[in-house]
């Protein structure tokens, strides 16, 4: 499938499946947990349904005057995404030949940003040059851990990023996933610090695993406090009772009388 523009040629074409991609190793532990806890929030609300991909560090393929390129963001999202047979394994995404372009590309900055801000044209094109003038992301998102800053851009109707000003709550509408995403503090496993998470249209924060079963098991305890309560409250009654009970025979009253 190609795409022709005035000076570029872009070509969706198949990673050959001999085709060695580099290793190279994450920055930081901090890269695979954000991306981990954002996957798990959507499985665990049933949101990542047949035909939706989601991945993290997975190459996404473009082929620029004939030379490929590929650019595997720290996550991405992407729907109608044709599915695999049960033979093959997925070792890059290529938008419009195997599915839509991601609605959203995140990238979880380093102390030294570089290829993320690039707008380099010449081959091979930096990332921010790539998701926005020939992947053309609807949404570029930039999150930089160790400070809690995010960056959420959306492409214009010129095609260009524009940054977003949160709402009043410190979020952002992310409309190809359907939630809000913001920056929430705390501790998840052995990480304590700055995560992005989800929220629902209602306002909601959705829960990781972890969160879900402490909520149950606090509801848990509640339940069987308010049980606990209402057996002591009967047994103060009937207490109550007997007493009442005993006072009238003391008087010469049945108490069934």
């Amino acid at each position: 499938m190609t795409l022709s523009t005035a000076a570029l040629k872009i070509t969706w074409e198949k990673l050959p499946d001999d085709f060695i991609l580099d290793e190279e190793p994450v920055e930081n532990i901090d890269q695979p947990l954000l991306a981990a806890a954002l996957r798990e929030i959507l499985e665990i609300a049933g949101l990542i349904l047949t035909g939706i991909l989601v991945a993290p560090n997975m190459g996404i393929c473009a082929t620029l005057n004939d030379k490929l390129v590929i650019k595997a963001p720290d996550w991405f999202y992407a729907r109608n995404v044709q599915p695999l047979s049960s033979q093959e394994i997925r070792r890059s995404y290529t938008p419009n030949l195997e599915g839509d372009i991601p609605a959203i590309v995140m990238e979880f900055l380093s102390a030294s940003p570089n290829d993320e801000y690039s707008s380099k044209k010449t081959y091979p094109p930096g990332k921010w040059y790539f998701y926005e003038q020939i992947l053309r992301v609807p949404i570029y998102v930039l999150f930089e851990p160790a400070a809690g800053v995010l960056e959420v851009y959306y492409l214009d109707s010129s095609g260009k990023y524009e940054v977003q000003p949160p709402d009043s709550f410190g979020r952002y509408w992310i409309s190809g996933v359907g939630l809000f995403l913001g920056v929430w503090q705390g501790t998840k496993a052995e990480r304590t610090g700055y995560w992005l998470r989800w929220w629902d249209e209602s306002g909601e924060m959705l829960l990781w695993g972890a969160e879900m079963v402490e909520r149950e098991r606090q509801e848990r305890v509640i339940a069987q406090q308010q049980a606990e309560q209402e057996r002591e409250r009967a047994e103060q009654e009937r207490e109550r009772s007997s007493i009442l009970a005993a006072q009238l025979r003391a008087l010469g009253i049945e108490p069934e009388a």
